[in-house]
C-alpha cells in the first residue's frame, strides 16, 4: 500500500512541477510579444496553486514512508 501512496505522490510531485514550468514560462514570455497575452494575476495563482500541490504530494510521500518504516518495525 505505501508503495503506491509513494508513486501517487511523486506523479502528484511532477504534475505540480510541470504546471509551475509552463506556468512560469508564460511568465517569461509576458512583455516580449511572444505567446500572445499573458495575464499575471492568473499566473500567480497558478504558481501558487502549483506550490500547494507540491506541498501536498511531498506530504503523502513522508507518510507513506513513514507507514513503511513502521511497519518495518513492527515486523523486525
Amino acid at each position: 500500500m505505501s508503495i503506491s501512496a509513494i508513486n501517487i505522490g511523486t506523479s502528484a510531485m511532477h504534475r505540480a512541477a510541470d504546471r509551475f514550468e509552463a506556468s512560469a514560462g508564460r511568465v517569461a514570455r509576458f512583455g516580449t510579444g511572444l505567446g500572445g497575452e499573458v495575464d499575471l494575476a492568473t499566473e500567480m495563482v497558478d504558481v501558487m496553486m502549483a506550490q500547494t500541490d507540491f506541498k501536498a504530494a511531498t506530504k503523502i510521500v513522508r507518510v507513506a514512508d513513514e507507514m513503511a518504516g513502521s511497519l518495518l518495525d513492527i515486523l523486525a
